[in-house]
């Protein structure tokens, strides 16, 4: 389009001076445009990607006092840690077959140690980016629970060397978290964090695990329920962590309770009558229909499409179904 638009222009100015003029003016314009074209749309030639150009990270406040946490809070922490952004450059071939144009890309990731609380905290659960619950899945994130006999960071030492170990201070280490979500910059972050202050948790030497009722809610496999027509849902991963529940719930009840030793794990098999003489305890599934992307429900040789239904109400499950063997095999090898 510039070529053909500065063509015209300069065949214009050129026909001035006469029809040589024209000639020569129309030349001049489509180089001058073919320029443009280039420089805004690549014209051709290899294409650069979005790119920094300052790799530094931002900056955390000098004297800031160190929280001290009772109980259950948000906190969104200091950096006190970090290195300059780490970026990869990924080469394609651009569209435009054999031997056509290149397109370079730009990726950005963080190393940073942010510092929490006084500690020693029990646990960090939730973290949020920009305000967004921030997808653990995948990403390498490690807590440093504060406690003064802690070590220092295994990446953090390798970089420095010599490692200060932050004891006393709780802090969380990312390392090489992407950043392209967040704008190619180190997103505002937050964290949920748990620190006991009674006498009571590190007395508790025991709980029971329920809810019982559940098909797949034991298992430390991720299952995903299929709903047909390219849906699915999550059966037993409702957390950001990345982890099957029941794993996430062991790793906080571990962190809040210490000093844990047993675990009741409940199983509910379920009544087909209401007369006692009459009453036979079988496992129940909540439908026959249901499709998960683990092993088919299987408890002490019944199968879904035999086993007893829960109770219904309103046409929908009132009860989750019992937990399928395999289930409570892998939920126990957890516990212990």
């Amino acid at each position: 389009m510039g070529a053909l638009v500065f063509s015209a222009l300069g065949a214009g100015f050129g026909g001035l001076l006469g029809a040589l003029g024209a000639v020569a003016g129309r030349a001049l314009g489509a180089v001058a445009g073919g320029v443009l074209d280039a420089a805004l749309f690549g014209g051709g030639g290899d294409r650069q990607g979005p790119r920094l150009s300052d790799l530094d990270i931002t900056a955390a406040s000098d004297g800031t006092p160190i929280p001290r946490l009772y109980g259950r809070a948000r906190l969104s922490g200091q950096i006190i840690w970090a290195t300059r952004l780490e970026e990869v450059a990924t080469t394609r071939k651009a569209s435009g077959g054999k031997g056509g144009p290149k397109e370079t890309t730009y990726d950005y990731f963080a190393n940073i140690a942010v510092g929490l609380c006084e500690g020693p905290v029990a646990h960090v659960k939730r973290i949020w980016a920009d305000g967004e619950e921030l997808d653990q899945t995948g990403l390498t994130i490690r807590v440093h629970h504060g406690g003064e006999d802690q070590p220092p960071d295994p990446l953090i030492a390798a970089r420095e060397g010599e490692a200060p170990a932050y004891r006393g201070t709780a802090y969380v280490v990312f390392e090489r978290l992407p950043l392209g979500q967040f704008g190619n910059r180190v997103p505002q972050l937050a964290f949920e964090v748990i620190r006991p202050v009674g006498a009571l948790e590190p007395m508790i030497r025991a709980l029971c695990l329920i809810p019982g009722s559940t098909e797949h809610g034991y298992d430390t496999k991720i299952a995903t329920r299929d709903l047909g027509l390219g849906h699915a849902a999550p059966e037993n991963a409702h957390t950001s962590l990345g982890l099957a529940d029941i794993e996430a719930s062991l790793d906080e009840a571990m962190a809040l309770c210490p000093n844990l030793e047993r675990i009741a794990l409940v199983v509910t098999w379920f009544g087909d009558d209401l007369r006692a003489g009459h009453c036979a305890i079988r496992p129940a599934v909540e439908n026959r229909d249901k499709r998960v992307t683990i092993e088919p429900w299987t408890v002490s040789g019944e199968t879904r499409a035999a086993a007893m239904l829960v109770s219904a109400a309103e046409g929908r499950p009132a009860f989750g179904g019992t937990p399928s063997d395999l289930s409570v095999i892998r939920a126990i090898e957890a516990i212990k």
